[in-house]
């Protein structure tokens, strides 16, 4: 416990610095991967192979996080979990092969399933103590961590400076801020469990407690956290379709020059950055449910615009506009899923950090699809209808809101 007494203010310093360490770890090795390719001597296919061991361990490991906090704790699992987390990235920054490599990241993988999981479930509770919406804020700090990250492992590269050793000093430093942070998010027990009701015990009775059946508590709890999963899934989809098909279209479709094409990413992202840093202002002035309308509908008119744009400028408008509208979808859901009566603590969150990682991995080969029997521009109608999808779920979740939704 810190010496001094916690407070909410402190407690929101401390988790934010959290989401900030999580951002830079993986992200010093990124810039590096050209050099990782070219040690191993692998070509395009076989190095695409190699990175995916880091999302496959986090597949494998995210759907146990919600175990993992309720008996560690939240920061332990995030402290813990960061510190194993650097530790592993730097052992892949030196391995002399790739099977070691492929080991190392898979096991980064799983831990950063299980950091990335907690840290928004105490994300959720410092925010409840806060009484304002601090989650979108908290995103946005992670992106400033992951850009945090980028430029170390450029400077890295620029300088020729040994990976191993780049990973190992950026780890050792950054998991120390993990630790402090730690410290400083402390929620009190005795406030935490005022916070929020109290969840059934899943080793109680199915169809007794507190002479309430439970099973239709779970069925319920069940419904409220479906819409969820899928509205996040819908914010996390134009992600995936800016990191991996934004400049491949500008540069074809839209006719952009190659320079120009590959500021794609950089639009869509730099705009939900934006969109999450006016975030939680907007949602404590309207509330979660109309933002996240409103985000859906922006998803839809801005990748209509990108499909319909005749040129590049019209393009770019419109995949800033899905950019901002896709910013609060992911933390939104992950703050309604940590509030969820019925769910034992962390899983709601969990669940749904699993599915987006599913997700990643099914959307680039769905667009590819339809890409390669129509046409790219074609292929931009599933973050359309992705967009309209989360709208219309936002819109129902807030008028079927009752007295016991989250």
């Amino acid at each position: 416990m810190p010496r001094s007494r916690p407070s909410p203010r402190r407690a929101r310093v401390g988790v934010a610095l959290l989401f900030l360490t999580n951002g830079v770890i993986l992200s010093a090795l990124l810039p590096r991967y050209p050099e990782i390719k070219a040690a191993f001597a692998l070509d395009d296919a076989r190095f695409g192979l190699l990175v995916v061991a880091f999302p496959l361990g986090a597949i494998v490991a995210a759907p146990v996080a919600g175990v993992a906090i309720r008996r560690l704790g939240a920061l332990v699992v995030t402290a813990l979990g960061s510190v194993l987390l650097a530790a592993s990235l730097a052992v892949a920054g030196a391995s002399p092969g790739v099977a070691p490599f492929v080991v190392a990241m898979a096991l980064g993988g799983a831990l950063d399933a299980l950091v990335d999981a907690a840290q928004n479930v105490q994300g959720v509770v410092v925010e409840q103590w806060r009484g304002r919406s601090i989650m979108n804020s908290l995103h946005a700090t992670w992106s400033i961590g992951a850009a945090i990250g980028g430029l170390i492992g450029a400077a890295g590269a620029a300088a020729s400076v040994d990976l191993g050793l780049q990973m190992a000093v950026s780890g050792a430093l950054w998991a120390v801020v993990a630790v402090v942070a730690a410290r400083l998010a402390v929620v009190p027990a005795d406030v935490k469990a005022g916070l929020a009701e109290p969840v059934p015990d899943p080793a109680a009775s199915p169809t007794t407690r507190a002479g309430a059946p439970t099973g239709g508590v779970r069925r319920r709890a069940w419904r409220l956290l479906l819409p969820l999963v899928v509205i996040a899934v819908c914010g996390t989809l134009v992600e995936d379709v800016a990191n991996n098909w934004a400049v491949l279209y500008l540069g074809g479709e839209a006719g952009a020059p190659a320079g120009v094409a590959a500021l794609g990413l950089t639009v869509v992202i730099g705009a939900q950055f934006v969109g999450r840093l006016v975030g939680d202002p907007l949602t404590d002035r309207y509330g979660r449910d109309a933002v996240a309308r409103t985000g859906g509908l922006l998803i839809a008119l801005g990748a209509g615009v990108a499909a319909l744009s005749p040129s590049y400028p019209g393009a770019f408008v419109g995949f800033a506009l899905a950019g901002f509208g896709c910013a609060t979808l992911v933390p939104a859901a992950f703050a309604a899923a940590g509030r969820i009566p019925g769910l034992a603590e962390g899983t709601g969150i969990a669940i749904i950090g699993w599915l987006m990682r599913l997700g990643f991995l099914l959307t680039s080969p769905v667009i590819g699809v339809i890409s390669e029997s129509t046409s790219l521009r074609v292929a931009l109608l599933v973050p359309v209808a992705a967009g309209l999808v989360a709208a219309v779920l936002a819109h129902r979740m807030a008028r079927g809101r009752g007295a016991h939704a989250p």
